[in-house]
């Protein structure tokens, strides 16, 4: 089975068979270069969704690899898989696998030399004249070209179909024309491999072009960077999962991450461009058009991972080119997606300032005025969680990490950690979002008809100080916590298995509930159309499980009316009403679906969705879920 097309019809004939099979096509990570993620399909939709039922699954990790402890929770898939021309695509350990749609039968496999291909998936470009169709992967340093009917490395692309990128990048290369777009997966650590976005000519593999993350001396934003901070810095990248473009205007819009180090930024002092900015480039030249930065000389570890969707909006009677912009530090920022400029207003506003020796925190940061916040930016003592909330236990465990970190601290928006000398009593920050962010690399799903943009956010916060680390070059200051060093801890009441892992069905925040939602924004309002909780803790006794969960993932929406979305670790998948909110479906996985889903119309003409699911040992769960799954439904 293939792409080959032997028979001949005329074009009358053909026309709306391709037409209805593009529109069953899910051809790329966000669907569309606009990363809408939405599908125009309605065969199954409100009135029928609560009938849908497992079709299909497959298993994405072999006998062998579910043998094999993982290495960290960051190694479980998270993969939206692909499908176009009867053909699914989809990337599994070391190996990118071509199914049969209908059936998940195995059409072929690439089986990579490496450890792994990238656990986000693969793009596909749809060829030409004189080239076949390809699927391209990366793989650490390396993107891999496919012959997309068979399986095997295309010879001109690069050296043997492997083009050797130098600066890694795990996410899934952005197909724009005959160009493949990647960013940087870069250690955070402030001196090291550049941040830089690439383009590539999808046919050799030449790379066409790279746009400094870090302004070079004569460019834009260079000025930032006070003294030789710009120099060698790292962490300053596009990690998140794809970007967004613009085909009509040929604009390609990149989300920045922060500069290393995540919480001190006493040897950068200066706002930090590209830093936590997004920035708009000619895709033909890769030529700076104007950037936004939603976070000035960030210090809490508040990336912008996730593209924004764009999405055509009316003001004051008027059709505007918008985008929305979501953010780690819980604000979705809807802007002119042409000129840059803020559609509802944004203003700088002061913030509190750090006390860590040396750091010159920013005095301001940009707030949108509308959309309201997507999650909570403040804490207050009567924020604590108590056994009417949830459980006695639950209640005990939060008041005795408080205890323990002497006391909690916060400041409103934008609280900075506290600084703890040596030797001094802990004290603790509390921040809102913690490093984990209100919406993280999942994004928004935008519905072009209802003008609605959907995104999933967490209320988690961190936890911890900042103090001196004799010897340490590199980090002279970072956060620390009880718990340990390092971004990971947040302000909730850790509970391990005989494992010694995290066991997030038993680790709760240490707020009270809910800890995280569903929300639909009108963007041509700038108001929440709806807004529900999302995720159920199980072992509460009935009446208090809407809690809402942790999510990592995102949603997608169709013509039929529905929004799905997987993300939570609860391990659910659900479909909600888009116009309402209210819930529709639901079932329970095996494993957490911590992955964007897809849908897509079968050979057999029957609409699937399709999930993957796994989740992490960390973020997914308590278990050993090492029986990672793409799980398929469709109506009986």
């Amino acid at each position: 089975m293939g792409f080959a097309r032997t028979t001949i019809f005329t074009i009358a004939a053909t026309l709306p068979v391709l037409l209805a099979q593009s529109a069953g096509d899910w051809p790329m990570y966000n669907r569309d270069l606009a990363g809408t993620r939405y599908s125009p399909l309605t065969q199954i939709n409100a009135e029928n969704v609560s009938k849908l039922t497992l079709a299909w699954s497959y298993r994405l990790r072999n006998a062998a690899e579910r043998a094999k402890p993982r290495l960290n929770f960051g190694t479980f898939s998270e993969a939206t898989p692909l499908v176009i021309k009867g053909v699914m695509f989809v990337t599994a350990g070391n190996r990118v696998l071509a199914l049969d749609p209908d059936t998940g039968k195995e059409i072929w496999r690439y089986q990579y030399k490496g450890t792994q291909v990238s656990k986000r998936g693969v793009a596909y470009w749809p060829g030409d004249r004189d080239s076949p169709a390809r699927i391209l992967v990366t793989a650490g340093t390396k993107m891999l070209a496919l012959n997309a009917e068979t399986g095997q490395p295309v010879p001109g692309f690069g050296n043997e179909g492997v083009v050797e990128m130098v600066v890694p990048y795990d996410g899934v290369p952005t197909i724009y024309k005959d160009m493949a777009l990647a960013g940087a997966s870069v250690g955070e650590i402030p001196v090291g491999s550049p941040g830089d976005t690439r383009a590539y000519d999808v046919r050799s593999g030449k790379k066409l072009w790279s746009f400094h993350s870090v302004p070079q001396p004569g460019e834009s934003g260079h000025d930032t960077w006070e003294g030789n901070s710009w120099q060698g810095r790292s962490g300053v990248n596009v990690w998140g999962y794809t970007m967004t473009v613009d085909e009509a205007r040929g604009i390609i819009y990149m989300p920045f991450g922060g500069p290393a180090a995540n919480f001190y930024g006493g040897d950068r002092k200066g706002s930090n461009l590209f830093g936590n900015s997004l920035v708009a480039v000619d895709a033909a030249s890769g030529k700076l058009k104007w950037y936004f930065q939603a976070i000035h000389h960030d210090i809490w570890d508040w990336d912008l991972p996730p593209s924004p969707g764009l999405i055509d909006i009316v003001r004051n009677g008027q059709s505007v080119p918008a985008l929305a912009q979501v953010t780690k530090s819980g604000w979705m920022f809807i802007l002119d997606r042409v000129t840059g400029k803020p559609v509802f207003g944004v203003e700088e506003r002061p913030v509190p300032k750090s006390t860590v020796p040396g750091e010159e925190s920013w005095p301001t940061q940009p707030f949108p005025v509308k959309p309201p916040e997507l999650s909570k930016h403040s804490y207050r003592p009567e924020d604590l969680v108590t056994a009417q909330d949830t459980n006695a236990e639950h209640a005990k465990a939060c008041q005795e990490v408080v205890e323990r970190s002497g006391g909690v601290y916060n400041d409103g928006p934008y609280t900075p950690y506290l600084y703890r000398p040596p030797g001094a009593p802990p004290k603790s920050t509390v921040a809102f979002p913690g490093n984990i962010g209100s919406v993280n690399w999942g994004g928004t799903a935008s519905d072009p008809k209802l003008g609605y943009v959907f995104v999933n956010s967490n209320e988690s916060g961190g936890i911890g100080w900042i103090e001196k680390q004799p010897g340490n070059q590199s980090f002279p200051y970072d956060k620390n916590t009880l718990y340990g060093g390092g971004p990971g801890p947040r302000f909730e009441a850790v509970v391990k298995d005989a494992k010694g892992r995290i066991d997030r069905d038993k680790t709760w925040p240490c707020q009270k509930p809910p800890w995280g939602h569903l929300t639909a924004v009108n963007a041509s309002t700038g108001e929440f159309a709806w807004r529900v909780i999302l995720g159920v803790t199980d072992e509460l006794p009935e009446g208090k499980r809407a809690t809402g969960r942790l999510s990592l993932g995102g949603p997608i929406v169709t013509a039929g009316g529905l929004v799905f979305i997987g993300a939570t670790n609860d391990h659910r998948f659900r479909a909600f009403d888009s116009k309402t909110g209210k819930e529709l479906w639901v079932t329970k996985l095996d494993y957490s679906a911590m992955s964007v889903p897809m849908t897509y119309l079968g050979k057999n003409g029957k609409q699937y969705v399709a999930v993957v699911e796994g989740g992490g040992v960390d973020v997914g769960g308590g278990d050993d879920n090492n029986n990672e799954s793409l799980v398929v439904f469709a109506l009986p």
